[in-house]
């Protein structure tokens, strides 16, 4: 076996990757005490900063502005580590987990995944990229408030001439106005609930094919519905949804490496949890 699939290979790699993000955080000890070197590498980073902002490079004295504001920053930064002011600041404490978070994800997404690992990837989460039942079909509108006692009486009345071998929906057939439209073509699930509800979306879910069923409830009053098509869900190819998949795969390996990153990082510490002072001073009487 290579030793690059050695577990503890991995171990003193991501040690060494931690101490290298240490050194970068605490860059300004490399310098002699008292002492701030602004290398020509920095000074090349404030001049694109600026070109890349203002779309042109930074006049003499603006660079002057830039050089002053960059030394500013960096004593301050130092007399503020000095004065203990990032302990117990949150946002200082989040910023710097941050950044060792990030070389931990830069390192599980720098190698580009392969079909085959996305193919995996896919069918092992089938779930998530199965596409939505769709649903082609006409219905025909009864309001129960209109209709009144007879409205179980008319829509009874209107399936039968439905369903009459031969018959399909003329504008003089019974119904009544309605918001929504009477013909809907391959309206995906979540869209049948967001507009008719759940109840009516899973009635229609369950009716059979070229022919008129009902009555069905819905939010709106109850309807005659003709299914002429529906699509069950279905998995994709890979070819069809592969960005879905590779950003997916990608983000589950950055949540891997973030689990393995904190187990080898929490290793080093022993963690003890204080209990509420009420259960203290209950152990003390």
């Amino acid at each position: 076996m290579s030793v690059f699939r050695e577990p503890l290979f991995h171990f003193l790699i991501l040690g060494a990757v931690i101490f290298g993000v240490h050194g970068l955080i605490t860059r300004h000890n490399t310098d002699k005490p008292g002492e701030i070197v602004v290398t020509q590498a920095a000074i090349e980073n404030l001049v694109t900063g600026f070109t890349r902002t203002w779309q042109r490079p930074p006049t003499q004295d603006e660079l002057h502005g830039l050089l002053r504001d960059y030394i500013r920053e960096e004593a301050a930064y130092r007399e503020a580590l000095t004065l203990g002011l990032d302990r117990d600041d949150m946002i200082v404490r989040r910023r710097l987990q941050q950044k060792l978070e990030f070389v931990s994800d830069d390192r599980a997404t720098r190698t580009e995944p392969s079909d085959a690992e996305l193919e995996s990837f896919l069918q092992a989460h089938q779930g998530t990229f199965q596409t939505e039942p769709l649903f082609s079909f006409q219905q025909i509108y009864f309001n129960s408030q209109l209709h009144g006692e007879n409205l179980h009486r008319d829509v009874a009345r209107a399936l039968a001439a439905l369903q009459h071998p031969g018959s399909h929906v003329r504008k003089a057939e019974p119904g009544d106005p309605f918001l929504l439209k009477q013909t809907f073509d391959d309206i995906s699930l979540a869209e049948l609930k967001k507009a008719f509800g759940d109840q009516f979306a899973s009635a229609i879910s369950a009716l059979p094919v070229r022919s008129w069923q009902g009555p069905i409830d819905s939010g709106y009053g109850v309807h005659l519905v003709y299914v002429a098509k529906h699509k069950n869900s279905a998995l994709p190819a890979l070819a069809d949804v592969r960005e879905q998949v590779r950003r997916e795969y990608l983000d589950g390996k950055r949540r891997e490496a973030t689990d393995k990153f904190y187990n080898a990082l929490l290793s080093r510490y022993r963690v003890r949890i204080e209990p509420p002072e009420e259960k203290q001073m209950a152990q003390v009487q």
